[in-house]
């Protein structure tokens, strides 16, 4: 599980491991969206309907400190949950982080 979540993180694109009925998925889909990333830039994983979600989580939980989806890698970076990147964007560092990477239009 490891190498799959590793190729998905790896260059200059945000990625979100998520869950669609999650309300923290919810909330930084919704915080995300505000932005222009360029094409190929934003990526969402839903991990819900897969066969590995289980070790999924538990290699997101080595790498990342937290179990729980949402996980939104900015490059290779997480930057958190959803509570996390609502914070991040109100306080402005969230588009930062986005355009030091090169992802926003």
């Amino acid at each position: 599980m490891a190498e799959f979540v590793k190729a998905q993180i790896k260059g200059d694109k945000v990625v979100v491991f998520l869950k669609p009925s999650c309300p923290y998925c919810v909330l930084a889909k919704n915080v995300l969206s505000k932005y222009k990333f360029k094409s190929g830039h934003l990526e969402w994983i839903d991990i819900s309907g897969r066969s590995d979600v289980g070790s999924i989580q538990d290699y997101l939980q080595q790498i990342t400190g937290a179990r729980t989806v949402p996980r939104v890698f900015v490059g290779e970076q997480c930057i958190g949950g959803g509570s996390d990147v609502e914070g991040l964007d109100s306080s402005g560092k969230l588009k930062g982080m986005l355009q030091a990477i090169g992802s926003l239009e």
